[in-house]
């Protein structure tokens, strides 16, 4: 039996290739692919902000395993080093990329076209890229019809991680570390500056919220943060705005006094009537125009014109009017609100943090906070790099964030 000849690729990549360790990560990448690399070239930025470059040849067993161990470099920020534009092969049907198509990560990406580098719209991680009237822009699979241009393969294809450096931008203070309860109270100041500065710069702010806000009586905190212009977006399931308006009604959530603390009698069946009488106005604005409901989380972003969404789920009760049943429409609709989003806030729910994640690009800053180390750590497990954590009570959270911008 012959044995398949080596194959090799030049690759270069620029950026803070030392202050991110990406220079560590690609060798390491390479080793473990059992393939070897050659330096041509390094040259080491001067200055804090001056770029770093590095050329080096890459050389496997064969062309398959090349190729492994290129688009794994590649998503590291390498890009090959051959001046050749990106391959684009036309879509067969509806819903369907060809079997080399290229998948996104959530970094910046850049496609070559004509000879020049242009940079990807709408980016998002697993999604891929379709040429359209000279732009390139990402798209779910789902999305792709028959005769879509869709980049293949890796050539023509580079991108610029957000690279990790030194605190530059001051929102790695937390990064990796599980927070104590005086980092709590750290990481809550300068979360309301970051919020502050995004507003002072005219950005807009999501927060993805879980009923855990109601239960913990964060909603009185969470409505200040509203009445003060710090949320702009809203994006939750159908259990939040439930259990909101359970406490409007009957001041409880789940049955539960939010005064007392103590279950009330009969108080479990609260939630359905809360759903009832929501349906009965005919929906949440409804019920806030016809002044059924008058106070909560969905009170105050009705009478503030905040953009909500609330996605559905198997185990909704109701649900109610305004929740989206449809998933593929509520995953529509939660990225259409996150366009032009500068910071996200993820308030203790797991699965729609995650699936925020998945829509946001890397530069788009996201805290996460949870009573649970683990929800904590998950998104940045999932691919959302930039994600920071704070775990501690969420309505513990609250109160501390809104006293902060008070102050």
């Amino acid at each position: 039996m012959t044995s398949q000849p080596a194959a090799t690729e030049v690759v270069e990549a620029e950026g803070h290739l030392i202050d991110s360790q990406l220079m560590n990560a690609m060798f390491d990448t390479v080793v473990r692919h059992d393939a070897s690399f050659d330096v041509l070239e390094f040259r080491i930025g001067r200055t804090n902000d001056e770029p770093s470059f590095v050329s080096m040849r890459v050389t496997a067993k064969g062309p398959g395993a090349l190729t492994d161990v290129l688009e794994e470099l590649v998503a590291l920020g390498c890009r090959v080093a051959r001046a050749e534009d990106a391959h684009l092969i036309p879509a067969d049907r509806d819903g369907c990329a060809p079997d080399d198509f290229y998948s996104t990560t959530n970094h910046q990406t850049h496609v070559r076209l004509g000879g020049r580098w242009i940079a990807v719209e709408r980016q998002r991680m697993d999604a891929a890229i379709v040429i359209d009237g000279g732009h390139a822009v990402c798209r779910k699979l789902r999305d792709i019809r028959a005769g879509d241009a869709v980049v293949c393969g890796i050539h023509g294809v580079k991108i610029v991680p957000e690279f990790q450096e030194r605190d530059r931008h001051g929102f790695a203070f937390m990064a990796n570390e599980i927070s104590s309860e005086r980092r709590v109270e750290v990481g809550v100041s300068r979360i309301a500056a970051m919020m502050r500065g995004v507003k002072e710069a005219g950005g807009r702010i999501a927060f993805v919220a879980g009923p855990v806000v109601v239960h913990t009586g964060g909603g009185a905190y969470f409505c200040d943060l509203i009445r003060h212009g710090y949320v702009d977006v809203l994006l939750a399931g159908n259990a939040l705005a439930v259990h909101d308006a359970e406490q409007a009604l009957y001041g409880t959530s789940l049955g539960v006094d939010m005064e007392t603390g103590r279950a009330i009698e009969g108080g479990h069946r609260h939630h359905m009537r809360a759903i009832n009488a929501v349906f009965r106005a005919g929906g949440l604005r409804k019920a806030v125009d016809s002044g059924v409901i008058t106070s909560g989380v969905m009170y105050e972003c009705i009478r503030r014109n905040v953009d909500y969404v609330l996605a559905g789920s198997i185990r909704d009760d109701g649900p109610l009017p305004d929740t989206v049943m449809n998933l593929v429409e509520a995953q529509d609709r939660y990225a259409a609100a996150l366009q032009g989003v500068k910071l996200v806030l993820v308030l203790s729910t797991m699965l729609h943090g995650i699936g925020v994640g998945n829509m946001l690009p890397a530069w788009v800053r996201l805290v996460c906070v949870d009573i649970n180390p683990a929800v904590v750590t998950k998104l940045a497990d999932r691919g959302s790099s930039q994600t920071i954590g704070i775990v501690t009570d969420v309505g513990l959270f609250l109160r501390q964030l809104a006293s902060a911008l008070h102050d």
